[in-house]
């Protein structure tokens, strides 16, 4: 306790010697964090010091945060008690120490002083309330602190003690958040204890009506309690037939400007008090208050908007003809407020902006009390200091835009691999396969091939994977195109092609080849070995199972020209699908023969000459 005494006249802030008086007072386990045994012997060692200062303080007759203070060279330091506290909430703080210790400290403080002194020591917290409240050590420390400060306002008198009760009530309303269950009236029960006390028998020698002041004063019991007047239609008949009294009494005897600015006392706060006095000695100067007037009518008003309150179950809810009063009786009520000076209308409005505030935290306590806090949104930095303008994307149609907006924010979104891919051609035609087969009975609306776009994209999968299948496009439409293994058994042979033209062509074209090979092996034999005779009786013998039309193409060729591609067609027709191997071996010898034929004149021609 003694390392802590030395501590408090250390100068300089808590961060440069808190923590190093706290490892030489306790000796810690961890360097920077206290265990459980040494967080509850660090607690018991300051309460007890605490004890002693305020102990010292009072014998000394000095006030408790003043306990210690000095003036040296013109500047005042700060008391020890004051010292001590701010020790333990940096250590709080900084979390080397348990966060609920400068709360205990707090609360054993006020009870051990007066409320002189608690003035002075809530004081201190209010200047604290940020650090307080702060949520590492608010989770630890909020009970406490409510207990605290509920203890003072019991402490406190209602009358005379209000602007204390108010700094109370207005601490906890910033330091507990809004939504706050234990802050909030949740059922609306009313504060029956709440009894105004007045005369019931009257005095001699008073002044006054005697009737209207009890009726006057037995309006509060019904102010008290709101709630018994819809249960008991009786109350509701007494009250308002009271009410029409009052209020009569207000009309018949109306306050001059010059009155309201002569008695109002609203400005004046020392003298502004939360109760009236009751004795019937002073009926006669309230009634001349305009400050007591209006708060009789504002009571009225706060009733009616009790009673109107929605969300109500029909038990509690007023009758029809109860509405009706209710609406009479607070028109009258109004009227009266705007002849009440001064400033009466303006007065009034703002009365009726107050009350339609308060509807929304009726609506809010019905509804259980949601949290509404909403976490505050961080702002990106605008690049260079200035603010980056909103892209705008207009593509002809709000999916298109939404799709470029979307690729814009997302540019991995084009670059997917899964979704850059070609499907393969066999699982692509799979659909069109299945409605292909008879047995699964598709109508021709919902037929895949009746699908424009799908037949459009299998054409271009199936002219880049399988050059086979899109050739018979032509002879087969759309269907002929599916590969033939999705296909069944009896649709696949449908679409079994024959020989194609290609095919037959490529076989002419290898005959044609052996035929010229063998045109080189006779161009190789001498002349003089060649019988010219011999050989134009082949030619002739060759030359006869061709028709008239071979047999002119010959003749051109004979004399040095080529044939046409006409003439090469009528020689090889395409549109016979029946011939046969043997007519095309036949073809090529004639051809062969002609060549012969050609080549055994010329060479004739040279031995001649």
């Amino acid at each position: 306790m003694d390392i802590f005494r030395r501590a408090l006249l250390h100068p300089g802030p808590p961060e440069n010697f808190a923590l190093q008086t706290v490892q030489e007072a306790i000796k810690p386990q961890k360097q920077t964090k206290l265990v459980q045994d040494e967080n509850q012997l660090l607690e018991n060692i300051l309460r007890t010091l605490l004890q002693e200062l305020v102990s010292t303080a009072v014998q000394l007759g000095e006030e408790i945060m003043q306990y210690g203070q000095s003036i040296d060279d013109g500047e005042t330091t700060q008391g020890q008690i004051p010292r001590l506290l701010d020790i333990v909430l940096y250590l709080c703080e900084k979390e080397h120490v348990e966060g609920g210790m400068i709360f205990q400290l707090l609360e054993d403080l006020t009870e051990m002083s007066t409320m002189r002194n608690c003035k002075d020591i809530f004081g201190y917290i209010e200047s604290k309330q940020d650090i307080l409240g702060k949520q590492e050590l608010f989770a630890r420390g909020k009970l406490v602190m409510l207990r605290t400060c509920n203890q003072l306002l019991r402490r406190l008198s209602k009358a005379n003690d209000v602007v204390f009760c108010g700094r109370i009530l207005t601490f906890l309303a910033h330091f507990f958040p809004l939504s706050e269950r234990s802050a909030v009236n949740i059922k609306g029960v009313f504060n029956t204890s709440n009894e105004t006390k007045y005369e019931k028998e009257a005095p001699d020698g008073i002044s006054v009506d005697f009737n209207f002041y009890k009726t006057l004063w037995s309006l509060q019991e019904y102010f008290c309690n709101p709630a018994s007047i819809t249960l008991a239609p009786v109350k509701w008949q007494k009250f308002t037939s009271s009410l029409m009294v009052v209020l009569n009494t207000f009309e018949a005897q109306p306050l001059s400007d010059e009155e309201g600015n002569a008695n109002n006392l609203e400005e004046e706060a020392a003298t502004f008090s939360i109760k009236y006095l009751t004795s019937s000695k002073l009926m006669g100067l309230e009634l001349k208050d305009p400050s007591f007037r209006r708060h009789i009518l504002v009571q009225c008003l706060i009733l009616f908007d009790y009673l109107k309150a929605p969300g109500k179950n029909d038990k509690d809810s007023p009758s029809e003809s109860m509405k009706e009063e209710i609406k009479s009786c607070e028109d009258h009520v109004k009227k009266m407020l705007e002849m009440t000076p001064p400033k009466g209308k303006d007065f009034l409005r703002q009365v009726e902006h107050i009350l339609e505030r308060e509807k929304n935290w009726v609506w809010w306590k019905r509804d259980g009390c949601p949290p509404f806090e909403k976490q505050p949104v961080e702002k990106k930095a605008a690049l260079d200091g200035a603010k980056k303008r909103r892209p705008r994307w207009r593509l002809g149609n709000k999916e298109l835009s939404q799709l470029w907006k979307w690729a814009d924010q997302n540019p991995s979104a084009l670059t997917d691999p899964q979704r850059v891919c070609t499907p393969v051609v066999t699982e692509y035609w799979k659909p069109l396969a299945e409605d292909m087969d008879a047995s699964a009975g598709i109508e021709a609306e919902y037929h895949h091939k009746s699908n424009r776009v799908y037949c459009w994209k299998g054409l271009r999968f199936s002219a880049r994977q399988d050059l086979d299948g899109f050739s018979r496009f032509t002879d087969h439409g759309i269907e002929g195109v599916v590969p033939l293994e999705l296909l069944p058994p009896d649709v696949r042979s449908k679409y079994q092609t024959k020989p194609s033209d290609r095919s037959k062509r490529a076989k002419k074209e290898e005959i044609k080849g052996a035929s010229h090979q063998v045109e080189e092996n006779q161009i190789v034999v001498p002349a003089s070995e060649i019988d010219g005779e011999g050989i134009r009786a082949d030619l002739e013998a060759s030359a006869t199972p061709m028709d008239a039309d071979a047999m002119a193409a010959t003749g051109n060729f004979a004399q040095g020209g080529s044939p046409s591609p006409d003439e090469h067609q009528k020689q090889s027709p395409d549109t016979d699908g029946g011939q046969e191997a043997g007519q095309l071996e036949a073809d090529a010898e004639a051809e062969a023969g002609m060549i012969d034929g050609e080549t055994d004149a010329e060479v004739d021609l040279d031995a001649v000459g």
